[in-house]
């Protein structure tokens, strides 16, 4: 049976700025609340690597959350999404259920957690990219500008403290952020025809059984010695950054917008350093700090003028 009749048409998002205030309130706590969740993502990750590995980590979050997702799913009973939906979902899946936690998680074996929330810093701007290459927008000049000077600030930042070259995480990490990317760009299209929640959930069970295997692999290999923190660890990135804080997410930019929503994100990598700082004894670095105030403004102003572009047009 094709399951693509069986799908109600959901009402049509209207431009941001068109919605009613308590509406655009609405999506702004919701953005808030994904971005919440996602801040202590790597500070989690950090402390769960050590003892069970990056694999484990990496791709293990996604199992846990695929089984809660497949029980909403149940409990719901969803029809499967429209088949059309189906490669924008494995893209879906691809960056924001294997490719940034994988990456992010590798990342962390060679790196702070501070350094690389500067680095993740970019994933604002290149989510912005990726909107414009797939909707084939044309940005003003400035956009373009402000996400090169972003990029080069980031960039100069890892050299410098590197000591003149990359630190061996900075690679996985600057991966973690292009796989981000296009998961962002492709849920917050996605968002509108099936809701959040179906978009993270649905990618979830499409992912789960290909991460079976490399997971299953690992922990029979090398086992599972997790201490306490660990546990805590993994258990908050599969349920809050893997599954719960995407609710909130993909539902506030389909509700206000994916421009305007996303950037409440750029707080991320500034709570992401306090994070750090609080629970895992990092030290801030004056050149950490301006790094991560230089590359906001650089987002910020890039996201500004995306949005300027788009009600002009």
């Amino acid at each position: 049976m094709d399951t693509t009749k069986t799908q109600t048409t959901p009402t049509p998002v209207q431009p941001s700025h068109k919605l009613p205030p308590w509406y655009r309130d609405t999506a702004i706590w919701l953005g808030a609340a994904g971005v919440l969740c996602f801040s202590f993502t790597l500070p989690a990750t950090d402390l769960a690597v050590p003892a069970l590995g990056g694999v484990v980590v990496g791709l293990g979050r996604a199992i846990i959350a695929a089984a809660l997702a497949g029980l909403v799913l149940a409990i719901r009973r969803d029809p499967l999404p429209p088949r059309h939906t189906w490669p924008g979902l494995l893209l879906v899946a691809s960056g924001v259920v294997i490719g940034f936690p994988l990456f992010s998680a590798l990342a962390l074996q060679g790196t702070s957690v501070a350094h690389g929330a500067i680095i993740n810093g970019l994933l604002p701007a290149a989510t912005a990219i990726g909107g414009v290459l797939r909707a084939q927008e044309r940005p003003p000049l400035l956009f373009w500008l402000s996400c090169l000077a972003g990029t080069l600030t980031v960039l100069l930042f890892v050299i410098l403290q590197g000591g003149g070259h990359l630190q061996p995480g900075d690679g996985w990490m600057l991966a973690a952020v292009a796989a981000g990317a296009i998961g962002y760009t492709e849920g917050g299209r996605l968002a509108r025809d099936l809701g959040g929640s179906r978009v993270i959930c649905w990618a979830l069970v499409l992912a789960a059984p290909v991460l079976v295997f490399p997971v299953g692999w690992e922990i029979i290999h090398h086992g599972l010695q997790g201490n306490p923190s660990a546990w805590l660890g993994l258990g908050y990135v599969s349920v809050f950054s893997m599954f719960l804080g995407f609710f909130a997410w993909y539902r506030g930019l389909a509700l206000g917008g994916i421009a305007r929503i996303s950037q409440i994100q750029l707080l991320q990598p500034l709570l992401t350093i306090a994070w750090a700082a609080l629970f895992l004894g990092e030290s801030l670095t004056p050149a950490t700090g301006l790094t991560a105030i230089l590359v906001l403004f650089c987002v910020a102003l890039g996201q500004r003028s995306r949005i300027q572009h788009n009600i002009r047009h």
